[in-house]
């Protein structure tokens, strides 16, 4: 009852709810418990908290495995306005500053460590984990484990390696969504042994998406869609960096405020747009 209770406890006075979403308690109690989650659940639903809560339970260090740099610095930023220890471990960051986060992880005066999947192959970094006390590891965006999702982060595959380097330390994998096949290699692929399967119904009432076919090269079209949507924001998405930057330029003589963003931009441009 008494771990019940700071349970409501911590959801009131750090995450600021009275009671928790759908699924979202039942994956809290699962990783509190020890046990291996697999949960798919929409954006927006709340997945982050199901693991943020447990891990403010417990004495040691959460890591959590995350694609992208964008992501894991508004992860970051989220838990720092909670006045909770986050940081990550990334080429952002300098010898020294990466040193500093290092020797918090390994003394638990982090909370969360945020790193790539591709930081998981150097065998340094390995030795530098077992000398964290990890209480167990979250595999963010984890579809990108699936054979359909190494393509765009082929090092997401290695990921099995983690249960074979610590085979006693529980993994969580969270995604918004993912087919009956997907669900089955991302089990499979990292291993999850006798899993707690979450997986809450993947469509939205307040999402509505709609298609139609493109026109010519399609700028007209899209000057045409924006007109229906003044002082409102949104991403235009592109195939490629040339097509990005293009077309940010071509917006811009349109007087519509529009940058490019891309793997290609110097890291202080990315976050500043």
């Amino acid at each position: 009852m008494l771990a019940e209770n700071k349970k409501y406890s911590v959801l009131k006075s750090v995450f600021g709810h009275s009671s928790f979403r759908a699924f979202q308690e039942e994956a809290v109690d699962a990783i509190i418990a020890g046990e291996d989650v697999m949960m798919i659940l929409p954006t927006g639903a709340g997945k982050s908290l199901c693991y943020q809560l447990p891990s403010l339970l417990m004495n040691g260090v959460t890591v959590v495995v995350s694609p992208l740099l964008a992501l894991m610095h508004d992860q970051i930023t989220a838990l720092s306005a909670f006045g909770i220890e986050a940081a990550m471990v990334s080429s952002m960051q300098t010898a020294q500053e990466i040193e500093m986060t290092m020797q918090k992880a390994m003394s638990a005066e982090l909370k969360f460590l945020y790193v790539a999947p591709e930081r998981l192959k150097s065998g340094e970094f390995i030795r530098f984990l077992r000398n964290v006390p990890i209480d167990f590891f979250v595999v963010d965006e984890a579809h990108c484990v699936s054979e359909w999702g190494h393509e765009f982060r082929e090092d997401y595959r290695q990921l099995y390696r983690l249960r074979e380097l610590f085979p006693s330390v529980p993994i969580a994998a969270f995604t918004a969504t993912a087919t009956h096949l997907v669900e089955h290699d991302i089990l499979s692929q990292l291993s999850l042994k006798d899993a707690v399967l979450i997986r809450a119904k993947v469509s939205r009432e307040n999402l509505t998406i709609t298609a139609q076919n493109r026109n010519g090269n399609g700028r007209e079209q899209l000057m045409e869609f924006l007109d229906n949507y003044d002082n409102e924001s949104g991403i235009v998405y592109t195939f490629t960096r040339k097509e990005a930057e293009e077309l940010a330029k071509f917006l811009s003589l349109k007087k519509i405020p529009a940058q490019a963003y891309h793997a290609g931009l110097p890291t202080l441009q990315k976050n500043e747009t």
